[in-house]
């Protein structure tokens, strides 16, 4: 059997593996083992210089592959999407009830929440350094 045929037939059952497993990595070996074949159709070269150019292909292939469809990581605003409490550390309130020894009320964004923190009178701002078990913990603004 012509090598050439090696080669195309290792690249079909590359792509088509790919399409099974996840993740995209084998379909640039399989562009790789395409690339030998199609060099081994047109030029008579012997077997071990057709895998030195196959894994040439191959490093090529992933290296250009990683670089342009690589996952970008998951922005730091997508990890917080299911929780709001944490989406509010750092965000600037308004005291709606005095802040004492034990707590008070602050207006967040449409709603009010208990809150913890230094005192302070009604209308004063402060800035949410932490939310716990549903009170907000503030630090003067």
């Amino acid at each position: 059997m012509e090598t050439h045929f090696i080669w195309l037939s290792f690249a079909i059952i590359l792509a088509i593996a790919e399409l099974i497993v996840p993740g995209v990595f084998l379909i640039w070996i399989a562009a790789a083992a395409a690339l030998t074949g199609g060099i081994a159709f047109f030029i008579d070269i012997p077997s071990a210089a057709q895998f030195l150019i196959f894994a040439g292909f191959s490093i090529i292939s992933v290296v250009i592959g990683r670089r342009f469809f690589l996952e970008e990581p998951a922005s730091d605003e997508s990890l917080l999407l299911n929780d709001r409490a944490k989406q509010l550390i750092g965000k600037t309130v308004t005291v709606v009830e005095p802040i004492g020894e034990n707590s008070g009320r602050v207006k967040v964004a449409d709603g009010e929440w208990n809150a913890r923190g230094p005192n302070l009178e009604i209308g004063a701002t402060a800035k949410i350094s932490s939310v716990k078990d549903g009170v907000i913990y503030l630090e003067k603004a």
